[in-house]
């Protein structure tokens, strides 16, 4: 089953057949999906996602389907939420994304889902911004204990843009160095507010409680957007391998503006922590960043890719 299928919000008529001027059958059905629901933004009224619902009686189902799909939808550039998109953007560049009211909407939609037809039984589908709600949604339903399968597609990942660097044992060095100042920072600022034994518990706690949950990132390396999971992975297994894990737990837990908001009282979560992903990196070549940002390139059932699954312990 094509897992994107959902993402193709991005259209002046996204929605079909809702609209009188809709001229074919909306592209679910071909997959046996009705539209349920779709989600709208209290903010600017647009719609940012949208609730999929398998038509078939559910034991009949052949292709093992969910029940319900969540699809949430990138950032568009037309006019009547342009504005709206590009504030979010900007929230996920300054950790704050998860105080939108999309997130908050999309995780209570998921949650209404869930009490009917089970955690088991509903997919959360996202594209760029679409999946960093996505992403924050599906990490609340695990830290309540219900993980919920998800498939996100170039899930934007905060940070340098280190993936460019062509020679591997400068980014590794970049990144050790990165880590180490970061624990450095964690452990001096969690030091002068006293608190650092409940903080460590606190990490632990979290990690535990999102440890089994493993969504499923689709990234590409030309994708300075989302290309940092790649490396985000990558580093903390480095980091084992040559005895430093406990320094690259210290900062995979933290950025530098989570630390920061820490010290004077903010919530400090990251919100790209991930302590267990299936990272699935598209090898296919793009000529340009639209084409490998864009949802189109996951929809070639040819592409090239290598898919490595991830599990780290608190």
């Amino acid at each position: 089953m094509n897992k994107n299928c959902f993402l193709d919000l991005h259209s002046t008529n996204p929605f079909g057949n809702l609209w009188p001027q809709a001229e074919a059958p909306p592209y679910w059905e071909f997959f046996h999906f009705s539209l349920n629901h779709v989600l709208i933004d209290n903010v600017d009224h647009s719609i940012f996602g949208a609730i999929y619902e398998y038509k078939y009686p559910f034991q009949l189902n052949p292709q093992n389907a969910p029940k319900y799909v969540v699809a949430l939808r990138g950032t568009l550039t037309q006019p009547d939420t342009r504005t709206r998109d590009l504030k979010l953007d900007f929230q996920c560049i300054f950790n704050r994304i998860h105080q939108s009211s999309r997130v908050q909407e999309a995780t209570t939609a998921i949650q209404n889902l869930v009490s009917v037809a089970g955690a088991g039984n509903v997919w959360i589908v996202g594209h760029s911004l679409g999946s960093a709600i996505g992403l924050l949604a599906g990490k609340n339903m695990a830290k309540m204990g219900l993980p919920i399968e998800t498939y996100l597609f170039n899930p934007p990942f905060i940070s340098a843009p280190i993936e460019r660097i062509k020679e591997e044992r400068v980014r590794h060095g970049i990144r050790i160095a990165g880590s180490v100042m970061k624990a450095g920072l964690n452990a001096v600022v969690k030091g002068r507010n006293n608190n650092h034994g409940e903080s460590e518990q606190q990490d632990r706690d979290l990690f535990s409680s999102i440890a089994a949950w493993f969504p499923n990132l689709f990234v590409n390396p030309a994708d300075h957007i989302c290309s940092g999971y790649i490396g985000y992975f990558e580093h903390r297994k480095k980091m084992e391998e040559i005895g430093a894990s406990r320094i690259g737990k210290l900062a995979t837990k933290s950025s530098v503006e989570s630390i920061l908001s820490g010290a004077i009282g903010k919530d400090s979560e990251p919100y790209d922590l991930l302590p267990s992903a299936i990272v699935n990196v598209n090898l296919t070549p793009a000529s340009d960043f639209r084409r490998a940002h864009g949802v189109e390139q996951w929809w070639n059932p040819n592409f090239h890719y290598r898919s490595l699954t991830y599990q780290f312990s608190h």
